[in-house]
């Protein structure tokens, strides 16, 4: 098994100390995206499973319908998906050309397995091609244009902004104009749109504003940013609910990287426009995402009293974390990013199992035998992405 140690010779020597904080972060980051490739990889394909260990009695429940009801030899399009954005985090917080050469080596060609243009236009399928057709899901292709355009502005490489632009055409192809716009969640079952399309796809378009300076996607995005403000704001706290379905009826859970996103695409709206009601918006889902994803918690007498995240899936909490990087980068409110950096140290000394994979519990380890593959690429991002903090 060849990890991406092999391409990163200052990350060998796993067992020395780390001076600086965020060497520290790197570090673990480093060690959890190794420890994915090992354990999960499948043999002789560039694909991965999605648990470890394998388990044939899972069902994927996060589909639209009822869920998968047969098992699967690899993982589903959303988990794999997390793999790219754990490296591309790693390669933005780094500069490391390394990541570049794992992402075009490793990843791409497993996520081409997913690639599904027999249907136009073309996009990303929720399980690889080869086992027939599967349901597209537009936050799907969203995630991954999100970090192919990350991708080109950080390294300044065409092709992934080529790859991004693709997937637009995707999403927009999920527009229409029932309860006034907004994108569905599922190509194949419109029956609701939902926070988790609609929040990433302004991001998605911000981002690629700021990597054209075309204004279509400044004022898609803005539209976006609108829509979702008035369909799935909760207004006594400012944080997003879930989906509305067609008929008006809104499901008012609410997941962090909803509220995470619209956090996001608030503060790019902020930085393009100078509106300050846009920075206003932002702070508050801040504010109020704090108090409802957090809580207190003490480990032991003999250690303080502290904020430690909610158990939950991890990969949700990396997204939200993508909201207050941003928001800090513009106000430089540590508060929120302290805590995020508590709770990963925290989770890193207690919730780590013996064979260094993490379950959704901050505080104890996860006591499962089964471990998804996203908790863990959700972990590599977060990792990473609070080892560049100042």
């Amino acid at each position: 098994m060849i990890t991406l140690l092999t391409f990163i010779q200052p990350a060998q020597g796993i067992s020395q100390e780390y001076g600086s904080v965020g060497e520290v972060q790197l570090h673990r980051a480093q060690t959890v995206f190794d420890t994915i490739y090992a354990k999960y990889s499948a043999d002789n394909t560039l694909l991965l499973r999605e648990n470890y260990p394998d388990d044939d009695t899972y069902r994927a429940d996060y589909l639209a319908g009822e869920g998968s009801s047969s098992t699967n030899s690899y993982a589903y399009l959303w988990p794999f998906s997390g793999t790219l954005s754990a490296a591309n985090a790693l390669f933005e917080s780094t500069g490391d050309t390394a990541y570049l050469h794992w992402i075009d080596n490793r990843i791409l060609p497993g996520l081409q397995a997913y690639y599904d243009d027999t249907r136009q236009p073309a996009a990303y399928a929720s399980y690889i091609r080869s086992k027939g057709h599967s349901d597209r899901f537009y936050d799907d292709n969203i995630w991954l244009g999100i970090d192919f355009t990350e991708l080109y502005l950080h390294s300044g490489n065409r092709k992934y902004l080529d790859q991004a632009t693709e997937i637009w055409t995707f999403i927009i192809s999920g527009q229409d104009t029932l309860l006034g716009g907004g994108v569905y969640w599922c190509e194949q079952k419109k029956a609701s749109k939902n926070a988790c399309s609609n929040a990433p796809a302004a991001v998605f378009a911000l981002r690629l504003f700021e990597a054209t300076d075309d204004s279509i996607y400044f004022h898609r995005g803005k539209e976006w940013y609108a829509w979702t403000k008035k369909w799935l704001q909760d207004p006594d706290d400012g944080l997003y609910w879930d989906h509305v379905n067609l008929q008006g009826k809104v499901d008012k859970r609410k997941y962090p990287y909803n509220s995470g996103q619209m956090l996001q695409a608030a503060v790019l709206l902020y930085r393009v426009t100078g509106d300050s009601g846009y920075l206003a918006d932002a702070q508050r889902i801040a504010e109020s995402g704090y108090h409802l994803f957090f809580e207190t918690f003490t480990g032991s007498a003999d250690e303080k009293s502290h904020k430690i995240l909610k158990s939950g899936n991890n990969w949700f909490i990396a997204v939200m974390l993508r909201g207050y990087i941003q928001l800090f980068d513009v106000d430089g409110n540590r508060t929120y990013l302290d805590a995020f950096s508590e709770s990963l140290d925290y989770a890193w000394q207690h919730a780590r199992s013996a064979d260094g994979l993490f379950g959704q519990e901050w505080k104890d380890v996860n006591e499962e035998s089964r471990k998804w593959l996203l908790d863990q690429a959700a972990m590599v991002e977060m990792y990473a992405r609070i080892s560049n903090l100042p």
